[in-house]
């Protein structure tokens, strides 16, 4: 795992190249690179910064230059024994034992046609000096990031944006954006938070040769698998999915350094966990704790006293860490490393638990991180499957209920109420057509309630971010409702929210986190599962509770479902309101009129007299204005020594 850059054909790229590798410094501590060739009338220059986790030896040192080609690349491939194997039959000699040197030699071999081949997590750049092309790619699913900016003829590229910024002197926020952060409270991986800047789509490679000329393409469409799966399904041909998560997971633990889990106590992490021990007696796991008051106030489940008892039974050595509401001041430099607004606490869970581990002298982690969005395991899915039932209910019992239930308080002084958050969160969506609903039971705000939050001259922009999502959820061919939801949530809600905070997070605290769940053959069977084999009756990921089953006793498959999040409503309610109430009243967002400070205002005092939950909304106003504000000032960039103080 490293972080990568390079520009082509850019003024003054060796000073801009050697910059923004020293911006991502934190994604690989353990060893810096850099390339430099004349190409024609241009010149390409590529930078790496290394996290040594395979071949530990300099023989693994990047950018790598072998007989005319040069690699820049982030990631692991977990087939890479495989095909060194098949490239050693064909002739080819390796000098070491990394997997850079096998993708290298992959190319050399089978170009663009290599990448369907590579089984991993993967971004990288590489360039030919015969022809003077560079190419890019991204792995299927959208593990790793790619950033990239063109102006003329030229190009710079970079694991983070940050280093974009960096390399043009600041950018300019992209309003909309903006919106679909505030929608969704992440932005979506086909947007990008400033002008100018784009992300390289999952699955695709992107080709610039002398002239600028630039070629697309794409090796592999999460649609067409999911496809496929269907078909698979209707032929009553089920995958042994016990057997693909654990051959996944093994896979997963190839490493040269130490490996360890993030243990949550629900189901995914501690399956992991389990098979990651077997593998690897007495291995490391990690778990978050909240203060007692928090956890009682937002009634949350005992996912530490879970955890215990998974790494009791498994042998694991358990390490654990408790947030507390000083988070406040972790903001700025989350903000600095997650590069757009992301108002996912679950963010700040990655960097601690991540920085712990590192401290520890732990370069990996395994997080569970995908089985929700592939088997159907969030709320929302079971949710959107009851709003069927509850259409077929006469429309004045419907009425009745959603009057009654709007007036009963959320909160009280001492206590949250999570059924009846639940409840309110439910009948918001459930009178509403299938997509509309789908995306409603998970963003924070309807189409009226965003018109009214933002600046009127953004209006625009609320329609043009949900049509968005109208796009995505429809493009598919599949009859099945619960895969449906899956699939629009693997292409929006998993590379959009879930792996971007989990990447960003994990590489601020110079840690590689690797996600067996989101991985090709998985997902390949995933998709081969019918909907009604993933959620039977009330229960979710019915099918991967099966097959945990039989590694996992029953008391932690079928636990109550925990949350990888925080109790914000503790935190809204007591240690944060000063800070809430700073922002509403004098922050950036508001003063600039980007954001109206009367809806702000109005959230404030719903939530506060307990009527309806605003946490999630208001935590990410934090989060947006931190970032806004290093935004509009051109720090973003810029500051690396004071976000990494």
């Amino acid at each position: 795992m490293c972080g990568i850059a390079g520009t082509y054909r850019w003024p003054d790229g060796k000073a801009v190249t050697d910059r923004i590798t020293d911006v991502l410094a934190h994604r690989g501590p353990d060893g810096a690179g850099r390339y430099s060739h004349a190409a024609g009338d241009g010149e390409v220059h590529l930078g790496h910064r290394r996290l040594a986790v395979v071949d530990l030896s300099p023989t693994g040192a990047q950018p790598m230059a072998s007989d005319g080609l040069v690699l820049t690349y982030n990631g692991e491939l977990y087939n890479a024994p495989e095909l060194r194997a098949e490239l050693a039959a064909a002739g080819v000699r390796f000098r070491g034992t990394s997997d850079t040197e096998v993708l290298l030699e992959a190319w050399r071999r089978w170009g663009t046609g290599c990448l369907p081949r590579l089984r991993g997590m993967f971004a990288f750049g590489i360039f030919d000096e015969r022809t003077g092309e560079l190419v890019l790619a991204r792995d299927q699913l959208g593990v790793k990031p790619l950033f990239l900016l063109r102006r003329g003829e030229g190009l710079v590229f970079a694991s983070e944006l940050k280093a974009l910024s960096a390399a043009t002197g600041g950018l300019d926020v992209d309003p909309a954006a903006l919106v679909a952060s505030l929608l969704y409270h992440w932005v979506p991986d086909s947007r990008c938070a400033f002008r100018e800047a784009e992300k390289l789509p999952p699955g695709s490679w992107l080709r610039i040769g002398p002239g600028g000329r630039v070629e697309r393409g794409t090796f592999w469409r999460l649609r067409e698998v999911a496809a496929e799966g269907r078909e698979r399904a209707r032929s009553g041909e089920l995958p042994d999915l016990a057997a693909v998560v654990e051959e996944s997971t093994r896979r997963h633990l190839l490493s040269d350094v130490p490996v360890a889990t993030f243990l949550s106590g629900g189901l995914d992490s501690s399956y992991l966990t389990a098979l990651a021990a077997r593998e690897r007696p007495g291995i490391s796991a990690y778990t978050i704790g909240f203060r007692a008051e928090d956890a009682r106030f937002e009634a949350m489940p005992d996912d530490l006293g879970y955890a215990r008892r998974v790494a009791e039974r498994y042998g694991v050595d358990l390490r654990e860490i408790e947030i507390a509401p000083d988070v406040q001041d972790l903001l700025p430099r989350m903000t600095y490393h997650l590069d757009e607004p992301i108002g996912d606490p679950a963010a700040i869970n990655t960097y601690l638990i991540c920085a712990a581990a590192r401290e520890a002298g732990v370069k990996v982690m395994l997080s569970g991180m995908g089985a929700d969005e592939l088997f159907a395991g969030y709320r929302k899915h079971l949710a959107n499957l009851l709003a069927l039932r509850y259409q077929r209910v006469p429309r004045p019992l419907r009425r009745g209920l959603s009057a009654a239930v709007d007036r009963l308080p959320v909160a009280s002084a001492r206590r949250g109420y999570r059924s009846v958050r639940f409840a309110k969160r439910f009948l918001s969506f459930a009178d509403l057509p299938e997509e509309t609903a789908f995306r409603r039971s998970y963003t924070l705000y309807d189409r009226a309630e965003l018109l009214a939050l933002v600046d009127p001259d953004l209006a625009w922009t609320v329609d043009d971010v949900l049509t968005e999502h109208t796009d995505v959820y429809g493009d598919n061919d599949l009859d099945d409702f619960v895969n449906r939801m899956c699939l629009g949530d693997a292409r929006m809600f998993l590379p959009g929210l879930n792996l971007a905070y989990t990447d960003r997070s994990s590489m601020a605290a110079s840690t590689e986190v690797r996600v067996p769940y989101v991985d090709v053959e998985v997902v390949r069977a995933a998709f081969a599962v019918p909907g009604d084999h993933k959620i039977v009756g009330r229960q979710g990921k019915a099918v991967l509770k099966e097959a945990a089953s039989t590694v996992l006793p029953r008391e932690i498959v079928y636990r109550p479902k925990g949350l990888f999040s925080a109790p914000l409503r503790a935190w809204m309610s007591r240690d944060l309101a000063p800070l809430v109430r700073e922002v509403v009243h004098d922050g950036v967002l508001v003063g600039s009129g980007l954001l109206r400070r009367d809806a702000l205002a109005r959230m404030v005092a719903e939530d506060a007299a307990g009527h309806r939950d605003y946490s999630k909304h208001l935590w990410h106003v934090l989060t947006l204005e931190h970032w806004y504000r290093a935004a509009t000032s051109g720090s973003v960039g810029h500051d690396a020594s004071n976000a990494n103080a």
